[in-house]
């Protein structure tokens, strides 16, 4: 896989996607240089991170055969203080709407993403962890280190 990052000046980039074609803003702080023009680097991991095991639950519960109505990922994530300033942890939490989600069948498609499809998560280097709702019902989805 190849990426692509053209300098805009100052602290800004565009990175474009050497399969998909797609482009993103990158840019810092205006505290340190930049000028706001972009995601920052790290929230860019986030994203990935997020999107990655999305797609794979997504995946995973059309197998089942199982329908959700909405479904959001809100990602939390801790940063060590010193340079380079890593994540340490990151807790996703997962929220789905709909009729017939068993929680056991959502908990394993989050826990099949997060251990064995998900290529973001077994990239880093930070404790993982997951909770999930459904239709506002809380649930843990184990704790789990990539």
């Amino acid at each position: 896989m190849d990426v692509q990052l053209k300098w805009e000046g100052k602290m800004a980039f565009t990175g474009i996607g050497g399969t998909s074609g797609h482009s993103v803003a990158i840019d810092a702080a205006p505290d340190v240089g930049g000028e706001n023009r972009g995601a920052r680097p790290m929230e860019l991991l986030l994203n990935g991170l997020g999107g990655c095991t999305g797609i794979d639950i997504v995946s995973i519960l059309n197998r089942m055969r199982l329908s959700f109505g909405t479904f959001e990922i809100d990602i939390h994530a801790e940063r060590a203080e010193d340079h380079p300033k890593r994540f340490t942890h990151i807790h996703l939490h997962y929220r789905l709407t709909g009729d017939h989600l068993p929680p056991d069948k959502v908990r394993r498609a989050i826990r099949l993403s997060m251990d064995k499809y998900c290529s973001a998560a077994a990239s880093l280097n930070a404790d993982l962890t997951a909770s999930f709702e459904i239709n506002g019902t809380r649930y843990e989805a184990d704790e789990t280190t990539a």
